[in-house]
């Protein structure tokens, strides 16, 4: 699903150059369940935006299902990120005027779905999560653990290649955190290949592997 030879990532701050990433090499199956973690400065974030198709590197290859994303042009780099890619923040990153129902719905409308479609996927995803009873309730009548399930169900609305998990549990109390866990874990036993960043080590081992970073390389 993922292969990374040779990436590096440098960018200029003024009259310096910083070596985000240098020479990271990777692979990852389809259905597989990794964890990246590192301390802050090892270059985690940004090979996260790599990954996630919000960057390119400077050098090296990133290939993505066959994809060369390196040689691909804003747009069709845009449409790949919105299809292939799932997104879930530590932040949730809903929209507040929207109830839950909606904000799943967000992803199909920029993908031109129906609406008819567009909302029974959506009540699918939310009672996939354990939200049927809460499709009309917003962010804010939401329980942080309401709203990651939420955002997590936005991020498989388009039947992502990859879900992109960044700190999912990083807002949210233990118990909370571990609930958001066991569902990411059953989702990944499902087929969902799962990239998962964090710098918690109980929450990496749960992973099948763990990729750690240490200055811009795969320690």
């Amino acid at each position: 699903m993922i292969t990374m030879t040779d990436v590096s990532k440098e960018y200029r701050m003024g009259a310096e150059t910083v070596h985000a990433l240098a020479g990271v090499s990777l692979q990852i199956d389809s259905g597989d369940f990794v964890s990246i973690m590192g301390p802050s400065g090892s270059g985690k974030s940004t090979l996260m935006n790599i990954i996630g198709c919000l960057d390119t590197p400077t050098r090296g290859s990133y290939r993505l299902a066959d994809e060369p994303v390196e040689r691909l042009s804003p747009d069709r780099l845009a449409e790949v990120r919105n299809s292939a890619i799932g997104f879930v923040f530590q932040t949730f990153n809903l929209l507040p005027r929207l109830n839950a129902l909606e904000n799943v719905e967000l992803p199909l409308v920029y993908a031109g779905i129906s609406s008819g479609e567009r909302r029974a996927t959506a009540r699918e995803l939310l009672d996939r999560v354990g939200l049927s009873d809460r499709v009309r309730h917003r962010p804010n009548e939401l329980s942080g653990g309401q709203r990651q399930r939420v955002a997590i169900a936005r991020a498989l609305a388009t039947k992502p290649r990859v879900l992109l998990a960044d700190e999912p549990t990083g807002a949210l109390d233990t118990r909370t955190g571990s609930e958001i866990m066991d569902l990411l874990e059953e989702l990944n036993h499902d087929g969902t290949t799962l990239v998962l960043v964090t710098h918690e080590p109980e929450l990496a081992e749960r992973a099948r592997r763990v990729i750690r970073l240490l200055d811009g390389r795969v320690a």
